[in-house]
């Protein structure tokens, strides 16, 4: 089975300002999480994964990139310079030193996993200690961006709380992330590594994974129709990110009361790129499971 999405890191300048933007769109973010290498984060959480806001806030403690080690707080450092924006798509796994050694070997990682803990802030105002290990993958065909595997080495109720996961817009999960490519064909192989699934091809398009954890490519041509006035990319990037709601009716009405600015199109609630720091958000109605 095709791995499931896990997070989406989106790169902002001023964390408590992205914050700030994102409750206006409806969603509860958890207190902030502070990395001992130089980042701190706010969730957006959801039933199994989650959108990652995520900014520097300490050059000095940024490790740099050396061969065969990634640096993810060089890389979002990096990223920011360019501009705001999702940086990076984050897989489920159960092994990420198995992954890191399966990339290797599939010649899209030659990194080593990397470990690391911090302190959650909890609903109650407690903290807890938390751990995770990351094995990354990059695509010398997709400059700028990256990808990783995510284990929690941790009881998962020390993470996951249902406390931090009811939002206002009714948000359930990811369900699909959007992006662009001149060819979407190109990049199958890389994909389908990372995925561990097939991918499907259709004119403009190239699609991997389960309906509910999908990955889609799309051309110049198909991108302007699916998320119309977007700008194109000559290299591939992350575009948009699809959500699952319960009532599309009552997140359009959240939306219009907070003064946000969206598109309907069909079934599909359209939030432009300019209200979330560089990622538009796509929301649909999706049955609970």
């Amino acid at each position: 089975m095709p791995r499931r999405l896990d997070d989406l890191v989106i790169c902002v300048r001023d964390l408590e300002q992205a914050a700030l933007d994102w409750q206006a769109l409806g969603f509860k973010l958890t207190p902030t999480g502070v990395h001992p290498f130089g980042t701190s984060n706010r969730l957006a959480q959801f039933a199994d994964n989650f959108v990652e806001l995520l900014t520097v806030t300490d050059d000095a403690l940024v490790p740099a990139s050396a061969p065969g080690h990634f640096s993810f707080a060089a890389h979002n450092r990096d990223f920011l310079m360019r501009s705001e924006g999702m940086s990076m798509l984050v897989l489920h796994s159960t092994d990420a030193h198995a992954d890191a050694a399966r990339f290797r070997a599939d010649g899209i990682g030659a990194y080593a996993p990397f470990d690391f803990g911090r302190d959650a802030v909890l609903p109650d105002g407690g903290t807890a200690r938390v751990g995770f290990s990351l094995a990354f993958a990059t695509d010398p065909a997709m400059p700028g961006i990256a990808f990783f595997t995510c284990q929690q080495r941790h009881p998962p109720e020390l993470f996951w709380k249902p406390e931090y996961q009811r939002h206002a817009n009714g948000a359930a999960r990811v369900i699909e992330v959007v992006m662009s490519a001149e060819e979407p064909a190109a990049h199958r192989d890389f994909l389908e590594r990372l995925m561990e699934g097939p991918a499907a091809l259709a004119p403009g398009r190239l699609t991997v994974g389960e309906s509910d954890n999908r990955v889609t490519l799309l051309d110049p041509s198909e991108l302007a129709r699916r998320l119309p006035g977007l700008a194109s990319s000559s290299s591939p990037r992350f575009c948009a990110a699809r959500l699952a709601v319960a009532d599309l009716d009552a997140t359009r009405r959240t939306l219009e009361s907070n003064g946000v600015g969206f598109a309907m199109t069909g079934g599909v609630l359209l939030i432009p790129p300019v209200a979330t720091h560089g990622l538009a958000l796509e929301f649909v109605e999706q049955e609970a499971s």
